[in-house]
């Protein structure tokens, strides 16, 4: 994800994902998130005030929540609540939202702030641009300046051990996993863990969340299994079923701190730097 600060005369305008430029918001903005990791992110900005709507899925921080309006889930959005809380910016997300959801929107709602996010370095174009575009700047650049010191700490953690190849699962049947060019796989990477199978969801007849058998031939080079809690809520009692089919060490995973980008972005890759020391120091 790239963001780009542009010049309409005197006053700065900031590009999204699909190249829409957007000028400041100022202090009366209304805004509905359609993206769970956004809307932590906006009330990390010290924007929770302007936040007037967000989805089923939208779970942090809690406490905040509580009073904002529900208007559906990601993908089935309700356009009629939506219309209700008059926003003046909705913020969505490629992966996560739906292309004709966001079509619908943008019939009724003025600024339509297109995010995509696919690795954890592209989180500070993502802090630049909500920080720019709803003048968070300053605490953007906090969130910046945190993310680069966790990337930093990633990137020793990496120079000290030795890679690992991983199958990362999402979903149970059908069993499911991440291409190498998802957030996900980028974040696992990022901490010396490189996720199989060895495709991209660019190339052609792939997938960016593959389904598979346990017969695939790409298995016999998975060292360990990461049982992810989201979106298939993995638990404890799905590691000895994984492990008798994969025959490999299998471990469960917080699955937030692996998929959210923004800022959780930096204390996803600590935690997952942490259990990698972890699991290198039990298993000897």
């Amino acid at each position: 994800m790239h963001t780009q600060q542009v010049q309409h005369g005197a006053t700065s305008a900031w590009i999204d994902a699909a190249g829409q430029a957007h000028p400041p918001a100022g202090p009366e903005a209304r805004i509905v998130s359609l993206v769970p990791s956004l809307t932590e992110l906006l009330f990390d900005l010290g924007l929770g005030e302007r936040v007037v709507g967000r989805t089923g899925f939208c779970v942090h921080p809690r406490a905040a929540l509580r009073t904002v309006p529900k208007v559906g889930g990601t993908k089935d959005v309700r356009l009629e609540r939506v219309r209700e809380l008059a926003p003046t910016h909705v913020l969505v997300n490629m992966d996560e939202n739906r292309r004709e959801t966001v079509d619908a929107l943008a019939a009724f709602v003025p600024h339509i702030v297109v995010t995509h996010p696919n690795t954890p370095q592209d989180n500070l174009a993502l802090f630049a641009l909500l920080g720019g575009i709803f003048g968070a700047e300053a605490a953007a650049a906090g969130l910046a300046a945190d993310l680069r010191a966790a990337l930093a700490e990633a990137a020793a953690l990496r120079a000290m051990l030795p890679d690992e190849r991983v199958l990362y699962l999402i979903w149970r049947e059908p069993w499911m996993t991440v291409a190498r060019d998802t957030y996900i796989a980028a974040t696992l990477a990022a901490v010396g863990w490189h996720t199989l199978p060895a495709v991209e969801g660019g190339e052609t007849g792939a997938a960016r969340y593959p389904s598979f058998d346990w017969e695939v031939p790409w298995l016999g080079e998975v060292e360990r299994v990461l049982l992810s809690t989201e979106p298939y809520r993995f638990r404890e009692a799905h590691v000895d079923e994984v492990a008798r089919l994969a025959a490999r060490p299998v471990n469960l995973v917080d699955g937030e701190m692996v998929s959210w980008y923004g800022s959780r972005a930096a204390k996803g890759l600590r935690w997952l730097c942490a259990l990698r020391r972890t699991l290198i120091e039990a298993e000897g």
